[in-house]
């Protein structure tokens, strides 16, 4: 029996949950800076983009490590 797709099922659900977790955190807080700065809010909001396209980047490097572990079964 082989496990290399278990492998990859285990290793695309962790490298995912990090940075699905760090989008929650970074929507939440700068939904909360934008009320309570509304003038700051285009600064705010392009930072968030950024910073959420960084953290998406990991898991999508994850998801193509997962693919790339199944394929050496």
């Amino acid at each position: 029996m082989n496990l290399a797709w278990l492998a990859a099922g285990i290793a695309v659900g962790f490298g995912v949950l990090g940075p699905g977790i760090g989008v929650g955190i970074l929507t939440a807080k700068s939904s909360e800076a934008m009320g309570r700065n509304p003038d700051a809010a285009a600064v705010i909001r392009t930072n968030m983009i950024i910073g959420a396209a960084l953290a998406e980047g990991l898991g999508i490097l994850a998801f193509v490590l997962g693919i790339l572990l199944s394929g050496k079964a």
